[in-house]
């Protein structure tokens, strides 16, 4: 098993991509830090988790403040001694043209999405540091790569974790940490049930496989960038698309 005694916490673990990401740990042989503000939701994910064999606990945390992160991470720290990786999923969408778009709308996709990512990394680092040893890896998104319309804020801030990846790259690989950041394309999860099926259909029509990716197939990644077998990989910024900017 590729995660086989690491202890890796992961936010936004209740649904989507994030519960998929704990599960496919779990299956790798991690103990999970599953962290969410949907504290009910998160309690399937633990269970799954759990019915794979290994140690999980669900921490009621928001990642826009530091202070519910911090006091997330002395509990996992107290419960399991350290933490070995860290995946920073949770993330919101409030879509709206750049003209319609509101204050609130923005920031409180910049909040979650970038401020939220900061916060995080920020209250694990002093124990990886102290290791020498750790794993970073950043939610990002196509559209940070390329931008998408209606989308100001969500796309201002998975541009910006690409830039905090590419930083704390050169910043923290001297110290043993490794960080790299994924950008899924369309992907079948929660997020996406609010989308008429006219727009769904013309999504999975733009990518070569003509499909919208499964939660899964972003845990796969994550779980292998998380592993030794990707000791040489620091600093990039992997698509799981299907294809979709060819």
């Amino acid at each position: 098993m590729k995660l086989q005694n690491k202890i890796a916490l992961i936010t936004g673990a209740a649904r989507g991509i994030g519960a998929a990401t704990a599960l496919k740990f779990a299956q790798e042989g991690a103990t999970l830090v599953a962290c969410d503000i949907h504290e009910d939701i998160l309690q399937d994910t633990l269970r799954h988790c759990r019915d794979a064999g290994v140690d999980a606990i669900g921490l009621a945390a928001n990642v826009t403040s530091r202070a519910s992160m911090d006091t997330a991470v002395q509990a996992a720290l107290a419960q399991f001694g350290h933490i070995d990786i860290l995946v920073n999923n949770a993330g919101i969408t409030r879509d709206a043209r750049l003209e319609k778009m509101t204050e609130d709308q923005f920031d409180a996709v910049i909040d979650v999405n970038l401020k939220g990512v900061f916060n995080a990394a920020q209250a694990v680092l002093p124990g990886m540091l102290a290791r020498g040893s750790g794993v970073i890896l950043n939610a990002s998104s196509i559209v940070g790569l390329c931008g998408n319309f209606g989308q100001t804020n969500y796309v201002a801030a998975k541009a910006g974790v690409i830039g905090f990846t590419q930083t704390w790259c050169r910043e923290l690989g001297p110290k043993g940490i490794r960080v790299n950041a994924i950008a899924p394309g369309f992907i079948q999860t929660p997020m996406l049930d609010s989308i008429p099926d006219t727009v769904l259909t013309r999504m999975r029509d733009q990518v070569p496989l003509r499909r919208l990716g499964q939660p899964e197939e972003v845990a796969n990644l994550y779980a292998f960038l998380a592993s030794d077998e990707a000791s040489y990989i620091n600093g990039a910024v992997i698509e799981v698309t299907g294809g979709l900017r060819l």
